[in-house]
């Protein structure tokens, strides 16, 4: 008799980052060779996001189809994705938000591009991330480029820290900063091999039902050099300001400046990053067998 094929494991990947990170026209491709990324280093892609509210929130490509179309969608996180189900809206999950639906799913890896974190003062209030407090919570890793490079990255590894949350290192020994490798931090540990990354996040997990940060900096080639970063960031904040974002829609409204101001630039890094972390993210979900 066959042998019945095992199910291949499972990798978890956000809608926010395909429907408000790059420019509209580029979500279904990005998503399609995602996916065939995912496959590839072993894992089952599994895109998260919520349409029509509908139980499971797994989205299909026609699902995203349909959501790229729309007016607009609206960035659920974990404080509004209950109601949204509620009432039967559609939404994109952010990192928060895909690491509650995919450890109700019994995922156990998940990649992104940035996390959220502590932002600066760019409208004079205290904002920070519900991405840093999804970790206190969801047991699940998330493979990350660090945080995005707009935030205070030293505040939001300080808040990770105080928050208990383990920052591990793969093949790493500081904590990234999106588009730039070195954020100004340590990590808490370091691993170099998949298999050993694999049976620290299995015990992890199970040990503490918390998440893991699993930080893998953008490759070498693609990273923004300091001098240029500091004056497209410059320039993109002073446009995010004058366009009067504030709360959620500051991050989208800085990242859409900078694609523009650098000619392009940010947006191929970005891109470059989320392939590299999806490929880590499958291959570290392969070794854990989930």
């Amino acid at each position: 008799m066959p042998t019945a094929e095992l199910p291949r494991p499972r990798l978890a990947l956000e809608s926010t980052l395909l429907l408000h990170g790059v420019p509209r026209e580029s979500a279904l491709p990005l998503a399609a060779d995602l996916g065939k990324l995912a496959v590839a280093n072993g894992a089952t892609p599994v895109l998260f996001g919520l349409r029509s509210g509908r139980g499971g929130a797994v989205l299909e490509p026609s699902d995203l189809a349909a959501m790229r179309e729309a007016a607009f969608t609206p960035k659920l996180n974990t404080s509004s994705l209950g109601a949204a189900v509620a009432q039967r809206k559609s939404g994109a999950t952010t990192v928060s938000s895909t690491m509650e639906l995919a450890s109700a799913a019994g995922v156990r890896v998940f990649a992104t591009g940035g996390l959220g974190g502590v932002h600066k003062h760019l409208s004079q209030r205290l904002d920070i991330s519900t991405d840093l407090l999804a970790f206190t919570r969801f047991p699940i890793a998330v493979v990350t480029a660090g945080c995005k490079s707009i935030l205070d990255v030293l505040n939001t590894r300080e808040l990770l820290e105080t928050l208990g949350v383990p920052v591990i290192g793969f093949r790493c020994d500081r904590f990234p900063a999106f588009y730039r490798r070195d954020g100004g931090a340590d990590v808490d540990a370091r691993f170099d091999e998949v298999d050993a990354l694999a049976r620290f996040v299995r015990h992890e997990l199970a040990r503490t039902c918390r998440g893991i940060v699993i930080c893998n900096p953008i490759p070498p080639e693609h990273e923004i050099s300091e001098t240029l970063w500091s004056g497209w960031l410059a320039e993109a904040e002073k446009q995010a300001v004058a366009a009067g974002a504030t709360g959620r829609d500051v991050t989208p409204a800085v990242l859409g400046a900078l694609h523009k101001v650098s000619g392009g630039q940010t947006l191929k890094a970005n891109i470059e990053l989320i392939k590299h972390n999806v490929a880590v993210g499958a291959q570290l979900a392969a070794a854990i067998g989930v």
